[in-house]
Parts: structure tokens; sequence; C-alpha cells
């Protein structure tokens, strides 16, 4: 008999941990279709970036997946990648991820940050690997095919932030956000509090607008900028 219970409760482990598992899967689909492929896939993505749940889901790739799937991977992503929404003409489900895209989105309702306004701040930090240190201190940051350059408004655990860099990330690079602002540089907010901006006319934040470096592990420590 505690062998069978025993077996039972075997099981109960996998199978949360399969949900789990699968919900990863869901938000990382979901994360390449809103971010990135949704042409590719065929999906009609507007000028929000904002897609039907229901063509997502009739998609091949999501039709073993549900609306609760969906709305439960939404709830719980502890970075807020994503945003539900009623179309605003015929009531329709919708969805978007808040930034980080590839594609072509003009409407994300941004909130631009202004140099004299209470919610700029002082330092945005990007999260990235020691092993590229050497190419940023002499190239800068660069959105690469992405829209915009992330920004988090702190270092990973801090009061506050949720998003804006990786957790495996062992560099953070520190940028001086009203000095790159005097140069019009553009900065903006998105409705999950990560900073963005697409950087100088060729995509970049150069390392003139470095406050500071860190590496983040396996001890914090002070790196050189020049």
């Amino acid at each position: 008999m505690d062998r069978g219970r025993g077996g039972r409760g075997g099981r109960g482990r996998r199978g949360r941990h399969c949900g789990q598992d699968r919900d990863v899967h869901l938000s990382k689909s979901m994360s390449y279709a809103l971010r990135h492929g949704a042409n590719r896939m065929g999906l009609q993505m507007g000028t929000d970036g904002f897609i039907l749940v229901e063509e997502l889901l009739a998609h091949p790739q999501f039709q073993s997946y549900s609306l609760e799937d969906i709305e439960r991977v939404v709830a719980t992503n502890d970075k807020q990648r994503f945003k539900l929404r009623s179309h605003p003409e015929d009531g329709r489900l919708q969805i978007r991820a808040n930034q980080g895209h590839s594609v072509q989105v003009t409407d994300l309702e941004l909130k631009p940050v202004l140099g004299d306004s209470p919610d700029c701040p002082p330092e945005g930090v990007h999260g990235s690997y020691l092993c590229k240190w050497s190419s940023i201190q002499q190239h800068g940051l660069s959105r690469m095919k992405r829209t915009h350059i992330h920004l988090a408004s702190g270092l990973p655990g801090e009061d506050g932030v949720i998003s804006g860099m990786r957790k495996d990330c062992d560099l953070a690079v520190f940028i001086d956000i009203p000095k790159a602002l005097s140069d019009g540089i553009k900065f903006f907010w998105s409705e999950n509090g990560v900073l963005l901006t697409t950087g100088d006319a060729e995509g970049k934040l150069l390392p003139k607008y470095f406050s500071r470096a860190l590496r983040l592990r396996p001890t914090r420590s002070i790196l050189p900028l020049q």
C-alpha cells in the first residue's frame, strides 16, 4: 500500500513539473510569435502589436493549448511580458508582447522619458555577458535586429525591478540617462517597466554614455570603463 501511494505521489510530482514545462514552452512560443515570427507564421498583427487570441490558438503551433492556458501564462509570467485586452471595436480578446520586437511595431503605447520629469531615472542598466564586454567597451550597445535596446531600472532583485535583463546575465552596463537625453537620444517606459531606447541614428548607445559597469558573478566587482 505504501509503495502504491508513493507511486501516485511520484506521478503527481512529475505531472506538476510537466505542467510547468508546458507553460514555459507556451511562454517561449508566444514570445517568438508576438515579437518576431507573426508574419512568417501567417498571423495578422496590428501596428500596436496585438494579435487575436483566437487566431493564435488556431495556428498549428498553439492548437494543443486553450484560452485558459494563455490567460494563466500571461497572469503568472514573472516579467509581465504579455498583455491581454478586448478589441476596442468588437470586444474579441487580443494579446501582444510588451516589448522585445524585431518586427516593426509602431504603437506600443510607450511612455516617453523626459529629462525634467520625476520618473526620469539617473541610470538605466543593460544586462549582458562578460564574454562581450571587450566589444561593448569599444563599440557600445546595439539594438541589433530588435526595435529597441532594453534597459532595466535597476539590478535584478532590487525593489520594483521585474524585467529588463535576463537572469543569467553576468555583466551590468549602467547608462547615464540624462546625458543621453541631452544628446537627443530618446527613451521610453514599456507597460511592464522596461526602459527602451532606439539609440542613436545607427541604433547604438555609445560608450560615452556608460556611467559604470559591474561584473555580477561569482561576486560583484567594478569593471574599468576604459
